[in-house]
């Protein structure tokens, strides 16, 4: 665990001398970095008409990082593959993202999410949570621009892309809210 992501109040400083070299390293108080994994993994889904994107977080909770794209027709099909996906890597919530308007309201799209959700419902007992996922895609497109992914490479990974996105920014969000 690097120094600057321990908490403050567990580091400490050790000095040791050895063949007149003296080293300092950072250690904590406790016995080491306590991991909050209480609350298991979560599956982030970028739910598109064409493709899927998902993503899910460490079991820490502290980092999410795209995991795969489905390409199935239809939403039964992707549905059942979001659930088949959340319950092979013991997800104990699956993050979609729900596409409101830039004034905060639902439109007509978000209706679609909320019935790709139901149907995920169908075929799993994992909790359900939604996130606002306005301008994921657009920062999505933007960050490949940036590092030169361009034609059908991008179009592969901004899916997989946008739902990490929207898992990082749900996981940030219940991290602070804890504090």
């Amino acid at each position: 665990m690097p120094i600057a992501l321990m908490p403050r109040a567990e580091r400490g400083w050790r000095r040791w001398r050895d063949s007149n070299v003296r080293l300092i390293f950072a250690f904590s108080y406790t016995g080491g970095y306590k991991m909050d994994v209480s609350h298991g993994k979560y599956l982030g889904v970028d739910y598109g008409d064409k493709r899927t994107g998902l993503a899910e977080c460490d079991v820490s909770g502290m980092l999410a990082s795209g995991i795969a794209t489905i390409s199935e027709g239809g939403m039964r099909k992707t549905a059942e593959r979001v659930a088949a996906e959340a319950e092979k890597r013991s997800c104990k919530k699956i993050i979609i993202g729900l596409p409101k308007n830039m004034d905060g309201t639902e439109g007509e799209r978000t209706e679609v999410i909320r019935a790709f959700a139901a149907l995920v419902r169908e075929y799993t007992e994992i909790e359900i949570d939604f996130y606002d996922e306005r301008m994921t895609t657009m920062v999505a497109y933007r960050f490949l621009g940036e590092t030169g992914t361009f034609g059908k490479k991008r179009k592969a990974a901004v899916d997989t892309l946008s739902a990490e996105i929207i898992l990082q920014n749900y996981i940030d969000r219940e991290r602070a809210a804890r504090r």
